[in-house]
């Protein structure tokens, strides 16, 4: 699916969770402070993301999102590693490599047996 068949599908489950709720068009647009013309563009699979969460909210189907996209916890390994540490940043194997070489390659004049 391209990235505008599935925005055109949200959109389309959007409208399905509207018309389930019983409500207009411009009675959801309303609620979440949007032009009629505005709702039916984030149907129609534009609009904002700002806007979606709005609707969804209008439609008490905000938990929607967690299914979307939900939350990926660390891996248990990944727990007891950090220990209360929350990760910041993202590392590739090549400067993990680069710095397991120049941690071994580090030798003190003199003690080269």
């Amino acid at each position: 699916m391209t990235n505008s068949a599935i925005a055109t599908e949200l959109g389309e489950r959007l409208e399905r969770l509207r018309l389930a709720q019983n409500l207009t068009q411009q009675m959801l647009a309303d609620e979440i402070g949007i032009t009629a013309k505005s709702y039916r563009q984030l149907v129609a699979g534009g609009g904002k993301l700002e806007n979606m969460i709005a609707a969804l909210r209008a439609l008490n189907a905000l938990e929607q999102l967690d299914n979307f996209l939900p939350d990926t916890p660390p891996s248990p390994l990944e727990q007891l590693k950090l220990r209360g540490k929350q990760r910041q940043r993202a590392r590739t194997s090549n400067y993990k490599a680069a710095e397991a070489r120049t941690a071994e390659g580090i030798k003190e004049p003199g003690l080269d047996w």
